[in-house]
C-alpha cells in the first residue's frame, strides 16, 4: 500500500480487555494508518456486542420452515437484501475494504469464538462463497473478496519456540492455516505473512512498546 494513494483498511479485532496486546495493537494499527491518510474502518466485536451464533435468528425472512439450510437461507438473504443489520453493515465495510487487519489473541490454537462467528454470520453464500452463482468456480485468489490485502496480527502466549518447526505446539502458520487459506484465501484475498507476538501473557513495558514499534512499522508497509 502507497502512503501517497489513500486506502480504505477495515480492522477487526476480538479482546474483552482494553489494555491486552491485541487492543494495543488495534490502536496502534489505527493510528499508523490515518497518520498516513487512509480511512480505517473498525469493528470490536466484544465492544459491539457481537453475536457470535449463527443460527435461525440470522434469517428474518425464511425461505423453507420445515428445515433450517444454512446455504439456501444465506443465499436466499444476500441476494434479496433481507439480512439481519448487523451482518449488512460488516460486509458493507469489508467490501468497501482495500485490506482487512484481524487481530486476536490465539486461544485453543485459533481464533476466539465471537470472531468465528463474525466470519461464520459475515462471509455469506453469494458472497464469500457460491460467489455470482458459480458453486466453487470463484475460489483461492479469486471470489468475492478479489484484490483486497488481509493480514493477521495474533497475540500468543507462549515462547516462540514452542511454535518453531520443531516446537511442541507446531509451526503457527501451520496452526493458523484453516484461517489464512481457507477463511480469506478462499473467498479471494490476498494473505500477507502473519505478525505474531509472543508471550504475550507476561510481556512488560519493555516488551511491549519493542512490539509495538514493531508492528507500527509493519503496517506502515501495509
Amino acid at each position: 500500500m502507497q502512503s501517497a494513494s489513500k486506502k480504505k483498511v477495515l480492522i477487526v479485532h476480538a479482546h474483552p480487555e482494553r489494555t491486552s496486546v491485541t487492543s494495543q495493537l488495534a490502536e496502534i494499527a489505527c493510528a499508523v494508518l490515518r497518520s498516513q491518510g487512509h480511512e480505517v474502518m473498525q469493528s470490536d466485536l466484544y465492544g459491539m456486542g457481537w453475536k457470535a451464533v449463527f443460527d435461525a435468528n440470522d434469517f428474518p425472512t425464511r425461505v423453507k420452515h420445515d428445515r433450517l439450510s444454512f446455504i439456501d437461507e444465506s443465499g436466499h438473504a444476500f441476494a434479496n437484501g433481507c439480512q439481519t443489520p448487523d451482518v449488512e453493515e460488516e460486509q458493507r465495510k469489508i467490501l468497501a475494504a482495500d485490506a482487512v487487519i484481524l487481530l486476536f489473541p490465539l486461544w485453543w490454537f485459533s481464533m476466539p469464538a465471537i470472531m468465528k462467528g463474525w466470519v461464520d454470520r459475515v462471509w455469506a453464500f453469494g458472497l464469500a462463497y457460491g460467489y455470482q452463482g458459480a458453486g466453487n468456480a470463484y475460489r483461492y485468489g479469486d471470489g468475492g473478496f478479489a484484490g483486497k490485502r488481509a493480514l493477521l496480527a495474533v497475540s500468543v502466549g507462549g515462547p516462540e519456540r514452542d511454535y518453531s518447526p520443531r516446537g511442541i505446539n507446531g509451526p503457527l502458520e501451520q496452526l493458523l492455516f484453516p484461517i489464512t487459506h481457507g477463511t480469506l484465501f478462499f473467498p479471494g484475498m490476498q494473505v500477507l505473512p502473519t505478525f505474531a507476538v509472543y508471550g504475550a501473557g507476561g510481556i512488560d513495558a519493555k516488551g511491549m512498546a519493542e512490539a509495538g514499534a514493531a508492528w507500527g512499522a509493519r503496517v506502515e508497509r501495509l
